[in-house]
């Protein structure tokens, strides 16, 4: 009685947690959604059909909006069930946090940022013959950009001296790849980073700054 008891107030935890972020329990339900598609792709057909949603310099030259929102809808195969833990532990907090239209605004906002200023340099370096031709039309599809950017905008949600473990780990984690071996996809990561700290004016008033010490509390279910 008492384990059925205890699987009861678990599950009505985990539904509480879910209902007070819809947004992102909705986006990783699309994910879901997309990734058994790809799985059922051939390799052949899953990488044209990836590129004609990618936000490579062809297709943003020639549909821009389109793909900057299809782009976030589809991840490059593999499993799902990262994004899962992903989601949960960094956009649905900032969802609660935020509420969900700001939430959305920082995510899109790093996305859109971080894929016009990386593919713009991969431009210019084309341009300069420091990269291939072909660069212009490679696969470039996924939520890292969103996900860096709220990484990055949890940074004033933590309180002193917390903060600065946090921030610092943040710009370890980001700042690594980009000196030792950089793409421009590394670029993109660290410009979301920043957009994400940039976004302290729309995140005033988004609720107390948390001790992590301290539980988060879970809307009664």
């Amino acid at each position: 009685m008492r384990l059925r008891r205890g699987v009861s107030e678990a599950g009505r935890g985990v539904w509480a947690y879910v209902r007070s972020a819809p947004g992102t329990y909705v986006w990783l339900t699309v994910l879901f959604v997309t990734t058994v598609a790809l799985h059922h792709m051939s390799p052949e057909f899953e990488q044209e059909f990836l590129r004609r949603r990618s936000t490579n310099l062809h297709e943003l030259s020639r549909h821009p909006v389109r793909v900057l929102v299809a782009s976030a809808m589809w991840t490059d195969g593999g499993s799902w069930l990262p994004y899962v833990v992903l989601y949960s532990v960094f956009h649905a907090r900032a969802e609660r946090w935020l509420g969900t239209a700001r939430w959305l605004a920082v995510c899109a906002a790093a996305h859109v940022l971080a894929t016009l200023l990386s593919e713009g340099a991969l431009a210019m370096a084309i341009r300069d013959g420091l990269a291939p031709r072909s660069a212009a039309d490679t696969l470039d599809v996924g939520v890292s950009y969103a996900l860096s950017g709220v990484v990055g905008v949890l940074v004033h949600r933590i309180r002193p001296p917390w903060r600065y473990g946090y921030l610092a780990a943040v710009a370890v984690f980001y700042t690594v790849p980009l000196v030792a071996a950089p793409t421009f996809t590394d670029f993109g990561h660290f410009v979301s980073v920043l957009v994400g700290l940039g976004c302290y004016p729309l995140v005033r008033g988004g609720g107390r700054v948390r001790n992590p010490k301290e539980t988060a509390p879970v809307p009664p279910g």
